[in-house]
């Protein structure tokens, strides 16, 4: 019956502009094909990650255990989870998985227009260090500098999507299984120069999950 109303009850308003069915359709059919493709490409940063630094890899799971247990992980979990939250977002700064144009920074501080510009906001811009994302007590602490959605008018349509996929797979993956590099390959040995593309994706590798429960 749907097909046979008039267009102009067809359509749907969507930021201010008229889509046609058509449009509407292949818009979110756009979305989620990204956001798939996004979202996988920061849990494969992660798994290599994890596999490269075991210590990080065990702090995260010290936390699942104490927190979570066996139970299935919810989205309500991310709250008294800080350390496994501190971990997706530096997985997220360092794997800058999705480049939209060339860097921009300064070569030191400097003061522009009333506007305090540092060389660098992060203690330990070229390391994987959870800690850019914790207090002192431990606790998590958001980043005004942390923008892997962008901002503004080109803010990710997704991005409350991702958040929550990303922090249920990385969570329930890391409760069931310990990845390691293969027999024969130490952590020093995998490799973290990106393959780039649509999105930036690790350099082809393997890894072993192997299972905690």
């Amino acid at each position: 019956m749907g097909n046979d109303l008039p267009m102009d009850r067809a359509e749907r308003s969507f930021g201010g502009f008229t889509l046609f069915p058509s449009t509407l359709l292949m818009t979110v059919v756009q979305l989620f094909a990204a956001g798939t493709d996004t979202t996988a490409a920061t849990l494969r940063w992660a798994l290599l990650l994890m596999a490269k630094y075991p210590k990080i890899q065990d702090q995260v799971q010290e936390e699942l255990s104490r927190v979570i247990g066996s139970r299935q992980v919810h989205v309500e979990d991310r709250k008294d989870l800080p350390f496994t939250d501190a971990v997706i977002h530096e997985t997220q700064r360092v794997a800058n998985i999705g480049p939209v144009a060339l860097p921009h920074r300064t070569s030191q501080d400097v003061t522009f227009q009333g506007h305090f510009i540092k060389k660098d906001e992060w203690e330990k811009p070229h390391s994987f260090y959870p800690a850019h994302f914790l207090d002192k007590d431990g606790k998590f602490v958001k980043r005004d500098a942390f923008m892997p959605f962008s901002a503004g008018r080109r803010a990710c349509l997704g991005e409350s999507l991702a958040r929550m996929e990303l922090f249920i797979f990385f969570a329930t993956l890391l409760q069931h299984f310990c990845f390691t590099p293969p027999p024969g390959v130490s952590e020093d040995e995998l490799d973290l120069t990106p393959r780039l593309g649509y999105t930036t994706n690790p350099s082809d590798h393997k890894l072993c999950a192997v299972s905690r429960m």
